[in-house]
């Protein structure tokens, strides 16, 4: 029976094999990008249905006989049983990381060629529908655009694609399993376009919107052409808002940056708790108890943004301590603002405990109460005012989502095609744009892009930066400089020049140390004098470089160093100051240039 197997598996590879061949004979390359794009959306399409599928499953049996009318103590225990199971399965199943996987997206983009495992193409969907189903505070869409980017990128490299194209792959991928989940392609599109900052090219265009196509028709098929969220606007905005909307904007670029802010102060404080399973206790018991005082933190939180954009904040405090006050005004906005502080407690205890879940629908769940509160506030202080607490709750939405993700163009859309919303274009662009304006003056980066910012690891629009990062300094490393020693004399010295094709010579000491460099150009004037020959020694005449570059320094700071130092040569040493070798502009540049080619090719 085994040798049947392996027989058939080697029979599958050599005709597969072919195929590749057949392929790449025969078959444009731009051709074959989109036949593929239009594959990984098919693919995509069905990852997300499975995963919506297993979470409604999951958090359907738990909660089918959870009572609304008073505090539940059930939500003590799943949150902190979901943990558990996740983290056992992570570590003794997948034996890998695969949290935070929009980030982990941007790291195999920018650090490793854009090569996903092949099991991330089913991981992270098990994982996070363990984590949401049983009360994780998160979203599906990070692990979705983890799993439609591995998809991308190993259907890529089947096919032996190049590192260009397997980065427009993971792209097309990562946009499918978003398009999928929310049935919302041109928010999928923009999201690789934006967030993923993949450069938009007449290469890049149709594959995007081809896979986003495909997965967001095949969620339309199998699930009907209703929105994510139901909407029905009520109420026209009036130009006499603007200045509110403008106010609401400048709010949520502050609710933005506290939420980005307290996720990364938490994940500091749970990376820091070295023992996994106190650390999963410790995270999963902080999250019960915010889910016991705030139900509507249970799991992904689409009931409770169906509710404020729908005007029924009451009918959040649904299941809670409060339940008899859902009907008090001042209950109703103090615990809209209680859930929209703590969701970023909830969210960032459930992926640093060991659960996986993403920060979209978590972003769309403060901003909906955040648009709400604002709005509903304001009615109550008895201005006069008469805000529509449903239009601002909407506009809330794509403003966090802005101010979180760094994607304007992204939020607005997402949130007009999950919502149906397009009535409120107009509102929807002023938030996201001031909300997005506020968060830059204070953060830079999005929450994706902050962890890799911080150790130089993230490809962005600007082209140069983009491909210094993607340089290695081991790969500009020079090995064929003739060392010297410090008390050899120049009779020896010129023995080794003779030897040499070089005329910068690294002086070492006994432990393999840089202690200076001796130039050709400097003892020309004394190297055919033989009356020195045995009086001077290396040590008279070596000198010491500008600069020093270490060997985990990145490329960018390499090249600020030779700006500074206006050195053409520069020697690299490592962590306990050994030679290694010399690095020079020139390779730089010609390295430089392979690699813009390699990656901008239309």
């Amino acid at each position: 029976m085994k040798q049947y197997i392996n027989n058939l598996s080697h029979s599958f590879n050599s005709m597969f094999l072919s195929l590749v061949m057949w392929r790449e004979k025969h078959v444009k390359e731009r051709t074959f990008v989109m036949i593929l794009a239009f594959f990984t959306g098919i693919l995509c399409g069905f990852a997300a249905l499975i995963f919506k599928w297993l979470i409604h499953y999951i958090s359907g049996t738990l909660l089918l006989n959870i009572d609304t009318t008073g505090a539940n103590y059930m939500y003590l225990i799943y949150p902190l049983v979901g943990i558990v199971i996740v983290s056992l399965y992570v570590r003794y199943v997948v034996r890998d990381h695969i949290s935070h996987g929009v980030t982990r997206v941007l790291y195999a983009i920018s650090q490793n060629k854009s090569r996903l495992k092949a099991h991330n193409c089913y991981t992270s969907v098990v994982a996070s529908s363990i984590t949401i189903g049983f009360g994780g505070s998160v979203g599906a869409e990070g692990p979705i655009v983890y799993t439609g980017a591995a998809i991308g990128s190993n259907l890529g490299q089947a096919f032996r694609l190049s590192p260009r194209l397997l980065m427009l792959l993971v792209g097309c991928g990562a946009a499918a399993g978003l398009s999928g989940i929310f049935k919302a392609p041109l928010a999928g599109a923009l999201f690789t376009l934006e967030v993923l900052m993949i450069d938009l090219t007449t290469v890049s265009v149709m594959p995007l919107l081809i896979s986003s196509i495909t997965a967001a028709t095949v969620a339309y098929v199998f699930t009907g052409y209703d929105v994510e969220f139901f909407f029905t606007q009520s109420e026209y905005f009036l130009p006499a808002r603007i200045p509110y909307a403008v106010a609401l904007g400048v709010l949520c670029g502050f609710v933005s940056l506290y939420f980005i802010r307290v996720i990364n102060m938490m994940e500091g404080f749970y990376s820091s708790i070295k023992n996994t399973w106190v650390r999963a206790v410790t995270g999963g018991a902080i999250l019960a108890i915010l889910i016991f005082i705030f139900p509507p933190l249970y799991g992904e939180g689409y009931d409770v943004i169906t509710l404020m954009i729908n005007g029924d904040a009451g009918s959040a405090l649904n299941g809670s301590f409060f339940y008899n006050d859902r009907n008090t005004a001042w209950v109703i906005s103090l615990y809209v603002l209680g859930l929209t502080l703590a969701k970023a407690f909830a969210t960032s205890s459930t992926n640093g405990a060991g659960g996986v879940g993403g920060t979209f629908a978590p972003a769309l769940h403060v901003g909906s109460m955040a648009g709400f509160c604002f709005a509903f506030t304001l009615n109550q202080l008895g201005f006069d005012i008469d805000l529509s607490v449903k239009n601002f709750a909407l506009m809330g939405m794509a403003g966090v989502m802005s101010g979180v993700m760094h994607a304007p163009l992204m939020s607005i859309f997402l949130t007009a095609e999950l919502t149906g919303g397009y009535e409120l274009f107009l509102p929807l662009l002023i938030v996201s744009t001031i909300s997005y304006g506020t968060i830059k003056i204070f953060e830079p980066y999005s929450i994706y892009a902050i962890r890799l910012a911080k150790r130089g690891e993230l490809l962005t629009h600007h082209k140069d930066k983009s491909v210094l990062r993607l340089l290695k300094i081991n790969s500009v490393i020079e090995n064929d400089f003739m060392p010297v020693t410090p008390d050899m004399n120049l009779k020896s010295m010129v023995e080794v020049i003779s030897k040499s094709n070089r005329n910068l010579f690294p002086v070492l000491d006994g432990e393999q140390k840089l202690v200076g460099v001796v130039l050709l150009d400097d003892i020309r004037n004394i190297m055919f004098r033989p009356d020195l020959y045995k009086r001077m020694f290396v040590s008279k005449f070596m000198s010491m470089p500008p600069a020093t570059i270490r060997i985990g320094d990145a490329m960018e700071e390499v090249m600020k160093t030779f700006d500074r130092t206006g050195a053409w040569n520069l020697p690299v040493v490592d962590e306990e100051d050994r030679y290694v070798g010399f690095v020079s502009k020139s390779k730089i540049f010609n390295s430089y240039r392979r690699v813009l080619r390699h990656y901008s090719e239309d």
